[in-house]
């Protein structure tokens, strides 16, 4: 099996680690706007996988081993592919830009082309597309986590989802079926619950870590919801959170405004070093917002 993957960032690269150390996939073509990205893509994977071999969690030669099966490129190298699994920006217009190109331009007739969007609507990426399209929804650390939401449009065919759920089991992952529904299954959920803490934090009802540990040691969650914000992505919240508000105009949706101000800020987490915490220097310190 040869797989495609498009967008070398956090998860797109994580993705794509993932397909590369299933022994059903031959070859992974890791895709990007940019050369120099999906080559940075590559590195994000090696670090990963010397880090394994460095703790005697994996064999030099099976690392290399996955290591041999990449090729990075351009969009325009998935011509061959039995499926594509996009993780690019969460932005309906750039997604369905992208799924039209794949779709006339670029892959054979029998390729299967999925999004991992995390919110938006399958049925609209794929309106107007030939072939199949579905969601494959991974969770950040992609080759960790156990979950594939394998999200089904109103013209997603049966035998695409069920095609999806035994490649899932396959890659070590469990499929959980979803029809479609703004944000799914764990975002529906998740994420409001980090909105609510956001409005508790702004509201001066508890600090940082006093939230994060109520959550912790009150309801046995591993990780506090501010913590797992950073980690996410405060853009990405927002961005789930304007979803749901916008497809349900339900009012409990509606993000909060520190949220807002804080990608305004490019205050969004781990991945600028700052967020509801520091972390200058390899340390994790809160972060006075209000």
């Amino acid at each position: 099996m040869k797989v495609g993957v498009i967008g070398a960032g956090t998860m797109g690269s994580g993705i794509a680690q993932t397909f590369a150390q299933c022994d059903k996939v031959e070859k992974v073509f890791l895709c990007d706007i940019k050369q120099e990205f999906a080559d940075g893509g590559l590195a994000k994977i090696k670090k990963n996988l010397d880090r394994s071999v460095s703790k005697g969690k994996m064999e030099q030669a099976d690392a290399d081993k996955i290591l041999a099966k990449f090729t990075t490129g351009l969009s325009d190298i998935c011509v061959d592919v039995d499926l594509v699994v996009e993780a690019a920006l969460e932005n309906m217009e750039a997604k369905k830009a992208l799924f039209a190109q794949l779709d006339t331009q670029i892959t054979n007739e029998k390729c299967i082309l999925a999004t991992n969007t995390s919110s938006l609507s399958i049925t609209e990426i794929g309106n107007g597309i030939k072939h199949p399209v579905i969601g494959m929804h991974f969770f950040n650390p992609a080759p960790v986590m156990k979950l594939i939401e394998v999200i089904a449009g109103i013209n997603t065919p049966a035998e695409t989802v069920e095609a999806i759920k035994e490649l899932s089991k396959d890659l070590g992952k469990t499929p959980v079926q979803v029809n479609e529904g703004p944000g799914f299954v764990v975002n529906r959920l998740l994420v409001p619950m980090i909105n609510e803490a956001v409005t508790v934090y702004q509201e001066g009802i508890a600090d940082v870590e006093g939230i994060d540990n109520a959550m912790k040691l009150g309801c046995n969650h591993p990780m506090g919801p501010l913590e797992l914000a950073d980690v996410v992505g405060i853009d990405v919240c927002l961005a789930i959170m304007d979803t749901l508000y916008r497809e349900t105009g339900d009012n409990r949706y509606r993000a909060c405004t520190l949220l807002r101000k804080m990608v305004r800020g490019k205050m969004l987490g781990v991945k600028t070093g700052c967020g509801f915490y520091n972390y200058a220097d390899g340390n994790k310190v809160p972060n006075n917002l209000r």
